[in-house]
């Protein structure tokens, strides 16, 4: 069998994939093999055989790269042996530190090694301490573990420092021209309360489209773009973040503070450059026309989303009077948005009403309280000036026919569509998706399912069974917004496709062409392209066959990498929070309601504070509980006991791990479990009864029919024909009759 290359990917139980280059199914590698590799080498390796289901097993023929990022662990000192285990797990081994490589380091601190000697198939790895990052309860440790963990580029180089210290504090004459100056129109900023950095700003007013009513809507995004030139050290670490990642309580930013919260920030009051993209939308909330171009603007007021909804809602409320002169805009704004979502529904656009949650810390870095994020009319109303914005950019790019990265979004696999479709129909819902589903068919399955119980249940199953959002070079539109083109120009200072896009869009205003830095796209580490997204394979040939369609390909695969990568990262911070949290109530119960059901438990969500664990199987019950895939539960075939999502339970806190991100709860047993037990029960036996009665109505109905048809022949019940006349007169046989001969073997 021929060779393949890829990364491994270990796993916590000790085995581990090699995840392919050339994104066929991945590569199973047992215990032993991973005994000789870590996780993320760079290997080549050769199928030796396939397992019952199929799937390839393989052998590491030979480590191509060792992977140089530090390990990050905690140091431990056991029988006189120094030693790190590893806070990833799927590394699988603990490595070994010489005692005089521990650096200042004491035992149980969270320290950074570096490799010196790897793994081999009889020896563990070699390592020394290269860095101290201080005790596992230390404020914002889960942080500094997990900038390092992901490989998230946390420090500026010295070259991008100077370069920002030498910028502006404020815009100079210089800057100002060749841009319009829309300084006195009165363009604001919506964000949270908790934002820091402003990247957008909106100005809406009543206009004619022709001879109808209409709006025009004006979208200022900050133009990084000036100030972050291709080739420079600001542009090179951008790059290499493609994003910036957020925490609780701390952001790792894409571009240094002096530009995030300062020359790019469009503060209120402060004249700053942008980017506006200046639309005619219609009463149906179409397009009618867009422009771009470059400008000087000032914002002339910071709003809340919390303060927007409250002067939408009342425009006599205080906030509405510390604010009058600008209400008429507010409602301006409300009213186009009306318009726009009416074209959402139009389009058949995905809209799911999904809770996002909000993690608040005291000063030591412990959560204080989890709230959920509510999404008030404020927050649509600017997601939907963003998206016409976004549109108007994708647009512009494709007509002009210049290379950029689209943002592209496709819809279900056949795999997924099949899976989908069957638990639809096993929910007896009356709705499905067709075989090539159009995204107004979600839409009215979230639409319909969504004042009901498992609805969070049905929406992720809508959700799992797209494929996730992507950057590229191929445009193959949005599947989930319902567009043919569509592009992320509204967010530059912490997306670096957005800046690519600004960049751009000044290109093909000048009438020149932006062509990307190959030195920078190859000093990055290739990320892989896999699994080409079928829609893209007819506009692919326009472009991965290129030079420049390459270059831009892989800019993309890096961005959606990194993009991913900061999800991760973010994640993996709140789920160490919970699980820290949740350590201090073991032992406690709360109620909660089954979010998931498996093939090995139950995912449980308590009330009030959002946070998930596992009730595993085992914990269910002395009788054997089987998964239904298709509806997603799991019965117990004994009592006939079902958990399903949305199915409310009470369960106790019986374990924390730290290190693995996980909490488990143990079934709590209570009056409310046991009535639930008893009406299965009930209803078991019920189905029992009805199958008893259904069987012998068959059985009678089966008598009759026999009869009726042996009456019509004229037989009697042995089987002789008997003349019906004297049948009739003769009398009654007393006693059995004879019993028939039977019939000779032929």
């Amino acid at each position: 069998m021929s060779e393949i290359e890829g990364v491994v990917q270990g796993h916590r139980d000790g085995h581990g994939f090699v995840i392919r280059d050339d994104g066929q199914p991945d590569l199973y590698l047992s215990q032993q093999e991973m005994r000789a590799v870590l996780h993320r080498d760079r290997v080549k390796a050769r199928i030796t055989r396939f397992d019952r289901k199929g799937r390839p097993e393989a052998r590491v023929l030979e480590i191509i790269e060792r992977k140089k990022a530090p390990i990050i662990g905690r140091l431990l000192h056991e029988s006189g042996v120094w030693l790190v285990a590893p806070e990833d797990k799927r590394y699988g081994q603990d490595i070994l530190i010489p005692k005089n490589a521990v650096a200042n380091a004491t035992a149980g601190q969270v320290v950074a090694v570096e490799l010196t000697e790897p793994a081999s198939m009889f020896s563990q790895p070699v390592g020394r301490v290269t860095e101290v990052l201080g005790e596992i309860d230390d404020p914002g440790m889960e942080i500094e573990i997990a900038v390092r963990k992901y490989e998230v580029p946390h420090c500026f180089s010295p070259e991008t420092l100077a370069q920002a210290a030498g910028l502006p504090d404020k815009i100079r004459p210089i800057d100002r021209k060749q841009r319009i100056d829309l300084t006195d129109v009165a363009l604001v900023t919506i964000d949270g309360e908790d934002a820091r950095d402003f990247d957008d700003a909106v100005y809406c007013e009543p206009a004619k489209v022709g001879r109808a009513k209409g709006w025009r809507l004006v979208v200022a995004i900050a133009d990084v773009s000036h100030y972050v030139k291709p080739g420079e050290p600001l542009d090179h670490d951008a790059y290499e973040r493609a994003t910036s990642v957020y925490f609780p309580r701390r952001v790792i930013p894409m571009l240094p503070e002096k530009l995030s919260n300062g020359l790019c920030s469009l503060n209120p009051n402060e004249d700053r450059l942008a980017m506006v993209c200046d639309m005619l939308i219609t009463a149906t909330g179409e397009i009618h026309a867009y422009q771009f171009f470059p400008a000087v603007i000032n914002s002339h007021a910071r709003f809340t989303y919390n303060e927007v909804a409250a002067i939408l809602g009342n425009t006599r409320g205080p906030e509405a009077l510390r604010r009058k002169d600008l209400v008429d805009d507010l409602l301006n704004l409300n009213e186009v948005y009306r318009a726009l979502i009416k074209e959402r529904g139009k389009r058949g656009a995905i809209d799911f009403e999904t809770t996002e949650t909000q993690i608040v810390c005291d000063d030591n870095g412990r959560i204080e309280k989890i709230i959920p994020r509510t999404r008030n009319e404020a927050h649509k109303l600017i997601e939907e000036a963003m998206l016409a914005a976004n549109v108007c950019a994708a647009d512009f790019i494709a007509t002009a026919k210049h290379s950029s990265l689209f943002r592209v979004h496709e819809g279900p696999t056949p795999e997924k569509k099949t899976l989908l479709q069957n638990y639809l129909k096993a929910l007896g819902l009356g709705l499905s998706i067709s075989d090539d589903p159009h995204p107004r068919e979600y839409q009215q399955i979230a639409a319909a399912t969504k004042d009901r119980i498992d609805a969070e249940q049905i929406h992720s199953m809508l959700l799992r069974s797209m494929q996730q959002a992507i950057y590229t070079a191929s445009n193959a539109g949005h599947f989930g917004l319902a567009y043919d083109a569509y592009t992320h120009f509204t967010s530059p200072i912490r997306r670096y496709p957005d800046l690519l896009v600004h960049r751009v869009i000044k290109a093909i205003l000048g009438a020149k062409r932006y062509l990307l830095s190959k030195g920078l796209v190859e000093s990055m580490p290739a990320a892989r392209v896999t699994r080409k997204p079928a829609k893209q394979a007819a506009t692919a040939k326009a472009v991965a066959l290129s030079a420049e369609g390459a270059l831009w390909e892989l800019a993309g695969a890096h961005c959606s990498a990194n993009e991913r990568r900061a999800d991760e990262a973010s994640r993996d911070v709140e789920a160490w929070l919970k699980c820290r949290y949740m350590r201090e109530h073991l032992g406690e119960e709360y109620s909660g309601r089954v979010s998931a059901a498996t093939s090995f438990g139950l995912f449980v969500q308590l009330d009030g504070l959002y946070v998930e664990g596992l009730v595993h199987i085992t914990e269910l019950g002395g009788e054997y509980f089987r998964f239904d895939e298709v509806k997603q539960e799991l019965r117990g075939e004994r009592t006939g006991v079902r958990y399903a999502v949305g199915s409310r339970v009470r369960v106790q806190v019986s374990r924390v791990d730290l290190d693995g991100r996980k909490i488990d709860f143990r079934m709590v047993r209570d009056g409310e479990e046991d009535l639930a037990m008893a009406r299965a029960k009930r209803d078991r036996t019920a189905e029992r009864h009805t199958s008893v009665v259904t069987e012998l109505a068959s059985v009678q109905e089966t008598d009759r029919a026999t009869k009726a048809i042996t009456k019509r022949k004229g037989f009697s019940a042995s089987g002789a024909r008997v003349n019906p006349a004297r049948a009739a007169k003769s009398p009654a046989r007393k006693g059995p009759p004879k019993a028939a001969k039977p019939a000779k073997r032929r």
